[in-house]
This record gives structure tokens, sequence and C-alpha cells, in this order.
């Protein structure tokens, strides 16, 4: 049976995350210290005490996840909770560096650093143009792909996020997203504007995705070990070069979530584990296969 091995992307942060898997495994509390160092700064206090309007923010929500997810991954594999696969990877948005990571791509400490500076580049993008996402439920691609075309009126508006079916998230400036808000909603679908900082995963990213793409320049990336999927095209990737090209647009391009687990999610051959911090991965594989056998890892007792 092949065990595929789900990694969290912004949005699963919460105050204390981590802790327990800190204060009782000796190899996630290594993980934890080893980000201290490569940081240059107590991600580990922020993690478990915040507070929390820091660890939401863009350029430190990102690491935290990155190393709470590989510190939950590596007492699992530890304890072989896991199994002795084969292993598939996937990971949303940022989780994808995790996924990257764990499949023998990149080390630990050129993954964080890599995670720290895409947090904030993002961040830095996200300030310079007044911009927000929302979530949309209930409408397809083309439904959405529609009505962005309809509300943009010169702005950008997009589909940044295919989640699950009939859940798609939309990336633009304020204005563009307050006019699509309004238009899904008198459509008869249910928007919901988000708590980000900026519209990720749009062409707004454009400044982040360039620097992103001089810092993986810089880093030294190997053929994945076990097979990991892109969020751009919803399939494995294949060479060095190719990861590096799409990890860059996957800045500026929508997560086809829904399109990747969907070629796995009815398998029976397929059990799924979803790493800490959170539950929304579950949740999303659970909208595709409410009888998908899948763990999710985010606490030491579930763990256990």
């Amino acid at each position: 049976m092949a065990t595929f091995i789900l990694c969290p992307g912004q949005g699963a942060q919460h105050v204390g995350m981590g802790k327990d898997f800190f204060d009782t495994f000796p190899e996630s509390r290594e993980i934890f210290s080893r980000a201290n160092q490569v940081l240059g700064f107590d991600l580990t206090r922020i993690c478990f005490e915040g507070p929390e309007e820091r660890l939401t923010q863009t350029d430190i929500s990102q690491p935290a996840i990155f190393v709470t997810s590989v510190a939950c991954y590596v007492a699992a594999k530890a304890r072989n909770k896991l199994g002795d696969g084969p292993f598939e990877f996937a990971g949303l948005s940022l989780g994808e560096y995790t996924a990257l990571h764990l499949a023998g791509v990149m080390s630990f400490e050129d993954g964080l650093k890599l995670v720290a500076a895409r947090g904030r580049y993002m961040q830095e993008a996200a300030s310079a143009v007044p911009s927000t996402m929302v979530a949309v439920m209930g409408a397809d691609e083309s439904q959405v792909t529609a009505l962005c075309e309809q509300q943009s009126q010169g702005e950008v508006l997009v589909p940044a996020n295919f989640n699950a079916p009939g859940q798609i998230v939309v990336s633009g400036s304020k204005s563009a997203c307050a006019r699509f808000a309004e238009s899904a909603s008198a459509a008869g679908f249910r928007a919901v504007p988000l708590q980000v900082a900026g519209a990720f995963h749009s062409p707004i990213m454009q400044p982040g995705a360039d620097k992103m793409a001089e810092e993986l320049e810089k880093v030294k990336l190997v053929p994945p070990v076990f097979p990991v999927y892109s969020n751009v095209t919803a399939q494995r990737h294949t060479t060095v070069d190719s990861i590096r090209e799409l990890l860059v647009q996957q800045i500026i391009k929508p997560v086809r979530w829904e399109q990747t687990i969907a070629q796995v999610a009815h398998t029976a051959d397929h059990r799924f584990f979803e790493l800490a911090p959170g539950k929304v991965l579950t949740g999303l594989l659970k909208k595709q296969n409410r009888r998908a056998d899948v763990t999710n890892l985010s606490t030491v007792e579930a763990l256990q």
C-alpha cells in the first residue's frame, strides 16, 4: 500500500503548534533547535508563545509551518508510524517545499532558508499593493473564471486556489475582490473574504517570484527519491530544472490541489497522513472521498 504524505500550507498555523512534539520527542527538539540556528532568531518561542499577530504574518508563518511539519515527520518516521512505503508527497503552497525536502530534493537548512525568503518576499509584494483573497463555495472553475473576467475591470482578479470540489479561492486587488464577492453572492454562491496579507498566487506576487528565482539558483537540488506533486501542474515533479521553474511559477499561478488529490483520493491502495499543524488537508481530502484512509498527525496524541 502506498503512503501519501500531506504537508500543510499557510493558514494552518496556531499559537502552541509543535510544542507537544518538542516536549515529547528528541528528534523534534533537534529540528526546532536547528531552525533557530539557521534563522538567527527564536522561531520556537514564536511558535509556542506567539503573539498570534506575529505568528500569522507571512514571513513568520511560512517557516513556522515548515519547521513544525518536519518536526512531526521525523518523530513519526523514527517510531515507524508511517510504515515502509512506498511514499508519495504533496504540499499545499508553501507545503510543497516541505514535501520536496522530505523527498530528498533539498536539505532541511536550504529548505528553511528558501521558505523564510519566500515568506519575506511575498510579504513585501503584498505590502506594496492593497490586495486580498476571497473564498467562494458552490461554484466550479468555469463559473469562477467567468466572474473574475466580468469583475476585474482592468485590475488583477484571478483564481488562486482550487482546494476541493466547489471550494475555490480568488486573489486580486481589494476593490476587484469586493466586486467579485458581491457578484458571486448575487449568483447564489457563498463568498467569504479571507483575512490574508495580500493576493497570493496572483500576478501581484510577481516581484516575489522574481526574487525567489534568484534564491532557488543558489541552492543545490537533487532529483526526488519519492514522487512529489507540483501545485502548478498537479503532476509529479520530474527534473531539477523544472522543479526550480515550477516553484517560481507557483507564487503567481493557482494551486491545483483538488486536481492533485483527485488522482489518488479514490485509489484503494493509498493511505494518507497529514503532518502537523492543523487539519485543513484532511478536511479537503474528505470532500473528495469521505471514506479515504487518512490519519491526521497534528498532535502527539494522534501520532501515538
